[in-house]
């Protein structure tokens, strides 16, 4: 039998996951500046298994455009390299002895354009996780007062506590958009 309290819970946790993916999203999204979790969604063949580059390799920032990749082992700087150049992102990292530099290419306005679009259908994916979330709260109080558990006062009540709660959760996803295309359309 859950309660009110327990369907606003559950909702408020699985909000913030939402939020924590879309966070999660926007990271991989490129922008003109350097990002070392830029890398993170790029596998490596690591003694036949593929292992993301963090996992064998210390990817660190040299400059605000430049990510260096460090590899821990010998030998290994080859395959990251060319695990790189080959990944979808578009860049070209340079060997420099152990040293792998990716200098970020410059982004064309157009590329801007087309950046700031994904951010916002990648913000709309999440507000519409969101919103079903909000759905789904409301549903399980309409079961509660149908089958006699909760009242109709308790029902608006929750309801407006399930809104207030998306409201917030929406208005976090405008805030981190805002940020992403500022971060996007500066030069």
């Amino acid at each position: 039998m859950t309660t009110i309290a327990e369907i606003k819970q559950t909702m408020q946790g699985k909000m913030d996951q939402s939020i924590a993916a879309f966070k999660n999203t926007l990271t991989k999204i490129r922008t003109g500046r350097a990002n070392p979790g830029l890398l993170d969604t790029v596998q490596v063949d690591y003694y036949g298994s593929m292992m993301p580059i963090s996992q064998v390799a210390n990817v660190s920032l040299l400059d605000a455009r430049t990510i260096s990749v460090q590899p821990w082992e010998k030998g290994m700087g080859a395959k990251i390299e060319k695990a790189i150049r080959e990944s979808d992102l578009g860049l070209n990292p340079a060997s420099m002895g152990d040293l792998i530099r990716v200098p970020m290419p410059p982004m064309s306005e157009e590329r801007r354009r087309d950046m700031t679009k994904l951010v916002r259908s990648e913000a709309e994916n999440a507000k519409v996780a969101v919103r079903n979330l909000r759905r789904d709260a409301n549903e399980h109080v309409k079961k509660l007062v149908k089958d006699k558990i909760a009242t109709e006062d308790d029902q608006k009540r929750a309801e407006a506590e399930v809104q207030k709660v998306t409201d917030k959760h929406i208005a976090e996803i405008d805030q981190l958009v805002a940020a992403k295309e500022k971060e996007i359309m500066e030069v």
